[in-house]
């Protein structure tokens, strides 16, 4: 059997409490691309659901941790190590506080950002070398605790646009996947979903 050439793996917290969170984007845009691309995330390893399919010409793992944020890392990298891919071979999908709402972007590799299930991944891995897609949900009233804020639901104005951001947001991991990291920074960088 054709091994796989790359893993997805979308960021979040388990459970219906945080479904529909900001925090919880990761896993959102890897439910949109399991279900476009017809991949049932639905075999649970350790602390995983992942499930395997073909993503245009790519056979590719899809993940959601289920650890709770800040215990991403471990799983992320027993996985890892049975698939026997690279840290460039895995692309992490997670909510990002330093992007305004709508707005994607793509990094090689870097550091941590003061996200903790990012920290949790670098922790595990040794290294902050792997291809990211930072989903923006902008900063929160200066007034508003930063958790109450990522672990808050979305606006209804916000909520409107959502289904837009979370396709923009399939899109650029496909790209990723298919074209490579440069290719996906290229075409979405710059891109801002349109909120008016």
């Amino acid at each position: 059997m054709e091994p796989p050439k790359h893993l997805i793996v979308g960021l979040g917290n388990p459970g219906a409490a945080y479904e529909t969170t900001r925090h919880n984007l990761g896993f959102m845009v890897i439910d949109d691309i399991a279900d476009v691309y017809s991949v049932s995330v639905t075999e649970k390893q350790r602390d995983l659901w992942v499930g395997c399919g073909r993503i245009q010409h790519c056979k590719t793992v899809l993940a959601k941790p289920m650890a709770f944020m800040n215990r991403s890392g471990p799983p992320v990298l027993l996985l890892l190590d049975k698939l026997g891919l690279k840290l460039e071979e895995m692309l992490v999908v997670h909510d990002d506080i330093d992007l305004a709402f709508g707005r994607i972007k793509i990094k090689e590799k870097g550091g941590h950002g003061g996200h903790r299930g990012i920290t949790s991944l670098m922790d595990a891995l040794g290294s902050g070398d792997f291809p990211r897609l930072r989903m923006g949900i902008g900063r929160p009233d200066p007034d508003m605790d930063v958790s109450d804020h990522v672990l808050g639901r979305f606006t209804s104005e916000e909520t409107a646009q959502l289904g837009r951001i979370i396709q923009m947001g399939r899109e650029a991991a496909v790209t990723v996947l298919c074209k490579g990291t440069k290719e996906g920074m290229n075409r979405f960088n710059r891109k801002t979903q349109n909120l008016t």
